[in-house]
């Protein structure tokens, strides 16, 4: 883990780099991210003055955007003080495709219901970084979620033994592969729609049992096909 932390005064600045997985208004003012990052895992931040007319933040602090950022952490409480962002990518093409957020924004809730902040999570960071990355850039599909599912699970260290699942032995190999392999290698898989049946409802209880609960948002993000038919823009 890479902290960097520059003291100023008797602050503590400390630095990373950042993807926003939500924001909330605080104030009428102020606003909250919350941000996952590289070297502290999840992250609330305090900006104050954000939602005034020509803050420094302005422009800055949206939905998915990476950022390199500057905070001084709270001696009362988890929320810090956003000191300072540097905007490095917007994922713009991902934030107008409707069938592409629902995706990204299901992924978010799983880290955030999975993880507590303020504790760092090895390769959390670079998977959503990835996520976000490859979404806009492929047909939108379940199977990016399902891929998403198992990678997170192996993150976590909850990896199914595929010796002991009850799956068959064509979809056990699939979710291999979805572990395993990198987004640019999983675009060119091609699975059976049967087999992807059974990997959501395989993962589904998978999920339920280790977890307690499935984040909101999981079926919109897998009926990603069937909504596209009703009209839901492609990525």
């Amino acid at each position: 883990m890479r902290i960097r932390q520059t003291p100023i005064g008797n602050l503590m600045y400390q630095r990373t780099t950042g993807i926003i997985l939500r924001t909330r208004p605080l104030t009428e003012t102020s606003l909250i991210a919350y941000w996952l990052t590289r070297d502290f895992g999840r992250l609330p931040t305090v900006a104050k003055g954000a939602r005034r007319p020509g803050s420094p933040f302005q422009g800055k602090l949206d939905l998915f955007y990476l950022a390199d950022l500057s905070f001084v952490r709270s001696r009362r409480s988890e929320l810090h003080i956003l000191s300072e962002a540097s905007l490095l990518k917007t994922h713009q093409a991902l934030r107008k495709d409707l069938a592409c957020l629902r995706q990204a924004a299901y992924c978010a809730a799983l880290i955030e219901q999975t993880t507590e902040t303020d504790t760092p999570v090895p390769g959390a960071f670079e998977l959503m970084a990835d996520l976000l990355g490859y979404l806009p850039k492929q047909p939108v599909q379940s199977q990016t979620i399902l891929a998403f599912e198992m990678k997170w699970l192996n993150v976590l260290g909850l990896r199914p033994d595929f010796q002991k699942t009850k799956v068959s032995g064509g979809t056990a190999q699939i979710l291999k592969k979805f572990v395993e392999a990198d987004w640019q290698t999983l675009s060119r898989l091609k699975s059976a729609s049967a087999q992807i049946t059974e990997i959501r409802q395989f993962l589904h209880g998978f999920l339920i049992y280790h977890l307690g609960k499935i984040p909101h948002g999981r079926s919109n993000a897998l009926n990603v096909e069937t909504n596209l038919g009703a009209g839901i823009k492609r990525c």
